[in-house]
């Protein structure tokens, strides 16, 4: 599990010290920089994958993520020629990597490596790992057909980062019981996981069924969705809401512990019920050892991880908040990082302004009179 992230030169970031625990929610404005924390962690991954670390350097552009050229990667107040990321595990391993930024091959889509490689031991974590899921923030909407792949699903263990690998991957294990218990919904039928999805799914769509049906000589598969005995629905025909929200059900109940999530936008066409028992079951899942880390605009999705720490099912110390804010100083623009606590009780500390305050300043607005 990670315990802390460093970014050196990093896009908006000069110098940024982030502490991570089970479960970590990444808020702010737009574009003050959340992004840009997964996407470090996304760009180690993807240039492992790639081959190129630990010797060689850091792929911008992959299957993971795509940041462009090495300028786009490079923060423009860096008062040093490289880009540096420092991950600590909570059991001391450490990895450090620097790479070079050279003005005159800006336009490089790969970053040298600047220092000699780190401990090879790193390698094994979540971060490299099968123990992995990445759903961005452009999920795949309502499809006829989705894609089958055995290498992605059965080798790797994926549902794609757009979550288009999800049906495929619930028709393989849907008979297999949740690795974990404490996830486990009272109302559903079994602990495998066919039924703790459906479950889960009725939390945000009630009375929510799902039917799988499999054409594996043209490499296709399609869901259906049936409401209580009613005839089955196509995917295209019952909102984006359940296909957006599938995968994220589908990764929290099928990772083992120590499994590293993340994800952006949960909240993505869901209504604010749904939105909060997203957040209630990512905790839910945190509790259990999978690492979550989570970009979210939504305070339904913060409240309902205030909510599981209400009701004992998530430690308050096992909850990071950092809420991204810009500031400005001598005509440049940076990024502040505050970081607001939560108690036993599932109050927060401090309040910062622009941190999910929206609601109570429309409600003083309201509460004015009205103008003539």
């Amino acid at each position: 599990m990670i315990h802390s992230l460093c970014l050196k030169n990093f896009k908006p970031f000069e110098s940024e010290f982030l502490e991570f625990r089970a479960l970590n929610l990444l808020s702010g404005l737009n574009s003050t920089g959340k992004s840009s924390v997964l996407q470090a962690l996304l760009l180690l991954r993807q240039s492992y994958q790639q081959g190129l670390l630990p010797k060689i350097g850091l792929a911008l552009n992959g299957e993971w993520v795509h940041i462009g050229t090495a300028q786009d990667a490079f923060c423009e107040r860096a008062k040093e020629n490289y880009v540096g990321f420092e991950i600590v595990w909570k059991d001391n391993n450490k990895g450090i990597w620097r790479f070079n930024y050279d003005s005159k091959k800006k336009e490089a889509d790969v970053l040298n490596l600047a220092l000699e490689p780190t401990d090879s031991e790193v390698y094994q974590s979540s971060l490299f790992s099968k123990k992995f899921h990445y759903l961005q923030a452009e999920r795949i909407g309502p499809r006829p057909f989705n894609d089958i792949s055995d290498y992605q699903v059965q080798r790797l263990g994926q549902l794609g980062t757009r979550g288009e690998y999800t049906a495929h991957f619930l028709s393989l294990n849907e008979d297999k019981d949740i690795p974990n218990n404490q996830l486990s919904h009272p109302m559903a039928k079994s602990n495998d996981l066919s039924n703790q999805v459906e479950a889960w799914m009725r939390e945000v769509s009630p009375g929510t069924r799902i039917k799988i049906n499999s054409n594996p000589d043209m490499g296709l598969i399609n869901l259906q969705y049936f409401y209580g005995d009613s005839n089955p629905y196509r995917a295209t025909n019952v909102g984006f809401g359940i296909s957006y929200t599938l995968p994220i059900i589908v990764a929290a109940l099928a990772s083992p512990p120590s499994t590293l999530i993340l994800i952006e936008n949960p909240e993505a066409h869901l209504h604010p019920k749904g939105q909060a028992k997203m957040g209630e079951l990512l905790a839910l899942a945190a509790s259990c050892g999978v690492q979550v880390v989570i970009e979210t605009h939504s305070d339904h999705v913060l409240n309902g991880i205030r909510l599981a720490v209400h009701d004992g099912k998530l430690n308050p110390k096992d909850v990071q908040l950092h809420y991204f804010q810009r500031q400005e100083k001598q005509g440049q623009a940076f990024t502040e990082v505050v970081s607001p606590h939560i108690d036993r009780n599932g109050r927060i500390d401090q309040w910062p302004e622009g941190f999910f305050d929206e609601w109570d300043k429309s409600l003083e607005a309201l509460l004015e009179p009205a103008g003539e």
